[in-house]
């Protein structure tokens, strides 16, 4: 298995795509899934008042990760967006935690 994450220069498809292809709409919702976990993640860790922002982000994060991985072909967006899940699910209800999605 080491070889699913070493850089496939050869093939030119792109940084995550391991089969050559490019994969655009994937690599999208990867970007989308890891960047709204991470903002989830934080403000729903540090920012109790920001319970809205970490809320709704962390729902929609899931909701790409989630489509992401319905429709990912290759290991490295899988890898990728199951990080991004977990994060955007931490925040999601640490944000839930501390308030709701409605205030």
């Amino acid at each position: 298995m080491a070889q699913t994450m070493r850089p496939n220069t050869a093939a030119g498809g792109g940084l995550f795509a391991t089969d050559g292809k490019p994969h655009p709409l994937q690599d999208t919702l990867l970007a989308v899934a890891l960047v709204l976990g991470l903002l989830s993640f934080i403000t729903g860790l540090l920012f109790h008042g920001l319970h809205m922002l970490s809320s709704w982000a962390g729902l929609v994060g899931i909701l790409a990760g989630a489509y992401g991985q319905w429709i990912s072909e290759t290991t490295r967006a899988r890898f990728g967006l199951v990080i991004g899940l977990g994060a955007s699910a931490v925040g999601f209800y640490l944000g839930l935690a501390h308030g709701g999605l409605f205030g």
